[in-house]
């Protein structure tokens, strides 16, 4: 039985839903506040995450960090080194959409030289009437990209976990690479 301790970077535009789905997800669904206040700076939540047919969990360290922030120097700091990569927009929100390229891009420049595993949530999906950002067109991108791609409505508490196992899940796997390559070496 393995337990390992992974950096999860929470990443997208303002208002998305980060932080409740963060709260959510620490809370299993317990517990979804109607209003939020803007993140600023970054929150942390840490949650044991069990891997399915294993024995073996992760437990993430997400750094729920502000959606204005992309480019300063805190950010840089504290975003250095993750494992894996969780970048969220609204359904309903073409532009925060388009922003997970760039989200992606600084994400992917902490960890230079290394594969950073991720995936991309579409949440506020409870919007339907409002919806500009087709499944089709987010699922295409996201496999463009190397990332596995889920749906959400953090409100409703729909598929709120399912993103972290896979997070969970894609580092073990990624532990057990480089613990076999370690082992062919010596």
């Amino acid at each position: 039985m393995v337990k390992l301790a992974a950096k999860c970077i929470l990443a997208g535009d303002p208002t998305v839903g980060k932080t409740a789905l963060a709260q959510i997800f620490r809370s299993d669904g317990a517990h979804f506040q109607k209003s939020y206040t803007l993140t600023t700076g970054v929150d942390l939540v840490v949650k044991t995450v069990p891997v399915p047919d294993t024995g073996d969990s992760v437990e993430l360290f997400i750094f729920d960090s502000a959606g204005k922030e992309l480019f300063s120097e805190m950010l840089d700091k504290l975003w250095e080194s993750p494992n894996v990569l969780c970048l969220v927009y609204d359904v309903t929100n073409e532009q925060s959409f388009n922003n997970c390229s760039k989200w992606l891009e600084k994400a992917r420049s902490q960890a230079p030289g290394s594969y950073l595993p991720g995936v991309l949530v579409g949440n506020k999906t409870d919007l339907a009437g409002r919806r500009v950002v087709e499944s089709s067109q987010a699922q295409a991108w996201a496999l463009g990209q190397g990332l596995e791609c889920f749906e959400t409505s953090v409100k409703e508490m729909e598929n709120y976990e399912a993103p972290f196992h896979c997070l969970a899940k894609q580092f073990l796997h990624l532990y057990r690479e480089k613990v076999e390559v370690f082992h062919a070496l010596v």
